[in-house]
């Protein structure tokens, strides 16, 4: 018998394109078939990046919901082509979307992604499932971070104390704690990448700083840094999650109008550093703890280094070293979710996203 087989589609809120990864699970483990990466094209990039900041119309949302749908379409139908002579079922596609705006809290608490599913259904022929995050919501919970489930399925391990962090654009952490009391949780701890992405492209005209190099030009600014860990949101108590209609470049600009006259390395070395304090001030106390990083953050080599500073006893490594590439850890739990919601199995912990309680997530889309 062919071994079942999922499509995992992901793009964070950096908004650089899309991965995709083919993966099926046994005992514990993600096993990766073929992967596929689809970069969004500039003129996309920016348009979304309009839309995030309130500049767009209904027009304009439709026409990025059906731009991105195709996209995901191709970033699917690629990881096929990659697996053409992996012999296994593919049962199913679990696309998270591109997020554009997440707003947990209030009376009209919402999160929305586009990429119409529709389309990825039509052009693959493969049951599609979308829009993970609502469900929680509706149940009272932040929709939001999803992956630690997947974290506690693929990384837990009975005797360790483990704690997963996620740098996208913003970064997550999971926390799986060998205590009797508290296994898992998990939240957004804040900026990951998106704060150094956005001064970055307007400084520089360039989308991202490779490697940390220009913020190794510069050097930490502490009134500047200290001003900006007073936000309010770095002691919120969990559950909490955020995106970038929070963290964007108008709260960098705020901030620097209280603290003018600063090199824009300066800027960009101080923002590095608020995203490595801000992550290893909100790990759990914990004598023994693992410390393993994914997403895009793990290649900054300034990030990494900054961060095995900062959350020294510990040890930080990658999620290579516990057997799944830093690259393909999201796109593998949305594919992991898929499998859930398939299966009529819960996709959400209660206890990182403030729900109610367990709950199949996702709507599905039949071929």
């Amino acid at each position: 018998m062919k071994p079942a087989a999922y499509i995992g589609l992901m793009s964070g809120t950096s908004m650089d394109g899309i991965d995709a990864v083919l993966t099926s699970f046994s005992e514990g483990r993600a096993v990766i078939h073929s992967t596929c990466t689809i970069c969004y094209p500039d003129e996309l990039k920016h348009r979304l990046i309009k839309l995030c900041q309130n500049q767009g119309c209904p027009d304009e949302l439709g026409a990025l919901d059906h731009a991105i749908g195709e996209l995901f379409s191709q970033a699917a139908l690629g990881v096929l082509d990659s697996a053409a002579a992996t012999d296994v079922d593919v049962k199913a596609i679990g696309s998270h979307g591109q997020t554009i705006r997440h707003q947990p809290r209030g009376t009209n608490a919402f999160s929305m992604q586009l990429g119409d599913p529709n389309l990825i259904v039509e052009a693959t022929g493969i049951t599609t499932i979308a829009d993970f995050r609502r469900r929680d919501m509706a149940a009272g919970g932040e929709g939001a971070p999803l992956v630690p489930a997947f974290h506690q399925a693929i990384f837990g391990s009975p005797g360790q104390n483990l704690c997963i962090v996620n740098i996208g654009g913003i970064a997550n952490i999971s926390c799986l704690l060998n205590t009797p009391t508290e296994q898992v949780y998990g939240f957004d701890t804040g900026p990951g990448n998106a704060l150094m992405d956005a001064w970055c492209l307007d400084q520089t005209g360039k989308s991202y700083d490779e490697n940390g190099d220009w913020a190794n030009e510069g050097r930490v600014i502490q009134p500047l840094l200290s001003d900006m860990l007073s936000d309010a949101y770095f002691t919120l108590p969990a559950p909490k999650s955020t995106g970038k209609e929070k963290f964007n470049l108008d709260w960098i600009k705020t901030f620097l109008n209280r603290h003018p006259d600063t090199s824009p390395s300066d800027v960009q070395r101080t923002l590095l550093e608020l995203t490595v304090i801000s992550i290893a001030k909100q790990l759990p106390e914990s004598a023994d703890l693992k410390v393993y990083i994914c997403g895009g953050g793990s290649r900054n080599r300034l990030l990494m280094q900054e961060l095995r500073r900062a959350c020294s006893p510990f040890s930080v490594n990658s999620t290579a070293e516990i057997g799944l590439d830093p690259q393909w850890v999201e796109a593998a739990a949305f594919a992991w979710l898929a499998q859930q919601t398939l299966n009529r199995k819960p996709g959400n912990l209660p206890a990182v996203t403030g729900a109610k309680g367990e709950r199949i997530l996702g709507a599905v889309y039949w071929p």
